[in-house]
Formats: structure tokens, sequence, C-alpha cells
């Protein structure tokens, strides 16, 4: 049977059900700009195919028999519900364009998400993205004053109207210069207590970066308040070209840090028995109800934002 049903065609259908509505064959081509004979072809085919009678032909007039009866109920259901499916999908495909409103803080901002966009535009072509970078604090901000869609923090700020998703981790690290006195803990590890005896070059007041170090460094028994702070700075692309000109040391994204580490230009350390995993998040407003777009966005990000890329088809 399943063979059967799968060679039918929709247009053996259709033409069916138009002889039934009409009456007759010739009305039917009429409807479906056919031609009788075109008709009557569909038809035949179909009754072979099922290997039953469903029409009953006089020379007045045509009418169902009984397994005509039967087929017609379900005919018509599968060629009503074929009509909603395009339907459906022509209206997704025109919700499907316009622009997704984005804050994002520096680490989800430069190093997840241009992966993120890039493929779902392969597969969303139609739609475009405003990305502004900020803090975490100014996201969350952002994202409750309904400025933007969606929001993507390295911390989640306090917040009774916002809700937090973890779409990935990443991992904090010591970078300091590369030095022959930094140079020296690569093999013995870079001490905790070293920490306090060092000046750092820190993230500004809100960004999630410092709020995780500082919860970080709490933990292990530093206290931050008396962290010796040469400069505080924005952008960690400018913490990291102080770090190697030797300003001092800090502590930022494992994923930041690469580039620089590769050509030598900074030393990355983690420490041991230590877990420096934070979370990043995609943020969205708890009252408020997404567009299209950015809700199929959303659900991306959700399911891929750890790097696994999607599989053909999906």
């Amino acid at each position: 049977m399943s063979d059967i049903m799968a060679d039918i065609d929709m247009r053996e259908l259709e033409a069916f059900c138009y002889v039934v509505k009409k009456g007759s064959f010739s009305r039917a081509a009429q409807a479906l700009y056919l031609t009788q004979p075109t008709i009557s072809a569909h038809v035949a085919s179909l009754e072979r195919k099922l290997r039953v009678q469903l029409l009953v032909r006089t020379t007045k007039e045509v009418f169902l028999s009984d397994a005509g009866k039967l087929l017609y109920e379900y005919a018509e259901k599968i060629l009503a519900l074929r009509t909603e499916a395009v339907q459906a999908v022509e209206s997704f495909a025109k919700e499907m364009r316009g622009t997704v409103r984005i804050a994002a803080s520096s680490i989800p901002g430069q190093y997840y998400l241009p992966r993120l966009i890039q493929g779902f535009r392969n597969l969303h072509p139609d739609i475009s993205f405003s990305v502004e970078a900020l803090d975490s604090a100014e996201v969350a901000e952002q994202v409750l004053s309904r400025k933007v869609d969606l929001g993507f923090t390295g911390t989640a700020i306090p917040s009774s109207k916002c809700t937090y998703d973890v779409f990935a981790e990443d991992r904090l690290v010591v970078i300091t210069p590369n030095t022959p006195r930094y140079r020296a803990y690569l093999s013995t590890g870079f001490p905790i207590r070293q920490l306090m005896n060092e000046t750092f070059i820190r993230r500004e007041e809100g960004s999630g970066t410092r709020i995780e170090t500082e919860n970080f460094l709490r933990e292990m028994g530093v206290d931050v308040d008396k962290i010796n702070t040469a400069v505080e700075v924005r952008s960690t692309e400018s913490i990291k070209q102080m770090v190697s000109e030797g300003l001092g040391i800090s502590m930022i994204s494992q994923s930041a840090s690469r580039d620089y580490c590769q050509f030598q230009r900074l030393l990355s350390f983690n420490f041991d028995n230590v877990s420096l995993r934070r979370k990043l998040y995609l943020v969205r407003h708890k009252n408020s109800i997404l567009s299209p777009i950015a809700q199929v966005f959303c659900d991306y990000v959700l399911k891929y934002g750890e790097g696994r890329e999607p599989a053909v088809g999906e």
C-alpha cells in the first residue's frame, strides 16, 4: 500500500475531486484549464493504481462508487492540507526577511557571534543583522528598554525582567608579557599568590569579563579591592596590546588570547585545580514576543552556540 500511495500524483487526486465537484469531466477540464482527455487519463490512472472503480459513468452523469466516496473524503483533506502547507511556507518566507537587532559584549560579540551569523545567513540569506558593541551591563539595559531583540553577554546581570540562556562556555586565562620573568612560570605554573604582586590591566566596570574575573579572584582568596590597577579599558584588543607592551598582566577570555599567544606576543596561564570556566549568555526580555526572524535566530544560537555545525537539511 505504501508503494501505491507514493505513486499517486497530486494532479490525479485534483482531477478526481474536480470531476466529483463539477459533475462531469468536461466541466472539470474547464475549471482546471486542461483538456477532457487529460482529466480522463488522470482519473483512469488513479483507478488503475488503486485497483478499484472510483467513478460510475453513465451517458448523462458521473457519480461516486462506494470506494470513490471513501477516497473523495480523504482526497479533499489532502488537497486542502497541500494548500495550507503552501500558504504557510509562503507566509514564512515573507516573514524571513528583515533585520535582527543585537547588542553584544566583547567576547560573545567578537569571538562567537560572527560564526553564528555566518552559519545562520547560509540558511536565511535575506535576514540581516544590526550589532551594537557594549559591555554586559549595557547589553542588559538595551534588552530591557527593547531597543534590541537579543543580547549576548559574558555574565548574567541580575534582573527579574530578563532571561539568560547559556549558549556557550568559555575559559578565563591569565595573560602576561612574553618576557624571561614570566616564561619561568611555564614550567612551574603561575602561582595564585603572585597575583597580588602584579599590576593589572582591567576591563571597565560593567564588563562581563571583569565581573567574572573578580568573582574567580574572590573565590581564590584574592582581595580585588587591593589589586594594583594601571589601566581600565573597554577593549579586550587594547588589553592584549597593553599587556604585550609590558604595562601589566590581565585575565581575559581564552578565545581572545589565542591570536597573540600563537604569535608569541603573550603568554597565557591556567591555575592548577581551579576551574576558570565561564558561561556566555543569550539575553531576552521576559515580557516581549520576538519577531519571527529573531525567534528563528534565537533557536539557532541555542542549538549551535557551542560550535556544532548544522547537518545538511537541518
